[in-house]
């Protein structure tokens, strides 16, 4: 992922009002952001635990969601959509996006469950187990990299799509 602004961030919500635009906190590491090991920008805001954001490159433009954490919990341990890892080290919960334009003011929304703090881009880097002999683990971190990407887009192109 490319480095990002501050108002780059801000502008590219599609399903935030002005205010909340206004009022998001960005992640306490901007700064460090290594942008390099990321496929989208994804944080919970400091001020307000149960809200989330996410910022893709979708068709060659920046879009922003925002999410809220639902209050419904799994009586089984969830499996996160995004990068489908199983041997997840945190929590998965479930996350509701109201669509963007006319269809989010009628109060349309979409749900996904997502890693709890967005470590998507960390899980699917890691290496996989061996599976097999002669299993490529090179080859396996890389699909899961991709198919993370491929996730995350799909599902803001749900967000946006739904105009």
């Amino acid at each position: 992922m490319l480095p990002l602004t501050e108002a780059q961030i801000r502008a590219s919500f599609v399903n935030a009002s002005k205010r909340e635009r206004d009022q998001l906190v960005l992640p306490a590491d901007f700064g460090d952001l290594d942008w390099d090991r990321r496929d989208f920008l994804g944080w919970r805001d400091r001020k307000q635990p149960q809200v989330g954001y996410v910022v893709v490159e979708l068709d060659g433009a920046l879009v922003g969601v925002l999410l809220r954490q639902t209050e419904a919990r799994s009586r089984t341990r969830p499996q996160c959509s995004w990068c489908e890892d199983v041997h997840l080290p945190n929590d998965v919960v479930f996350y509701g996006a109201k669509r963007a334009g006319a269809a989010g003011r009628k109060g349309d929304t979409i749900g996904t469950l997502v890693c709890a703090d967005f470590e998507c881009s960390a899980n699917a880097r890691k290496r996989p187990p061996t599976a097999y002999i002669g299993f490529d683990v090179e080859a396996a971190r890389l699909r899961r990299i991709e198919a993370l990407a491929e996730h995350v887009r799909a599902f803001v192109a749900d967000v946006v799509g739904a105009e």
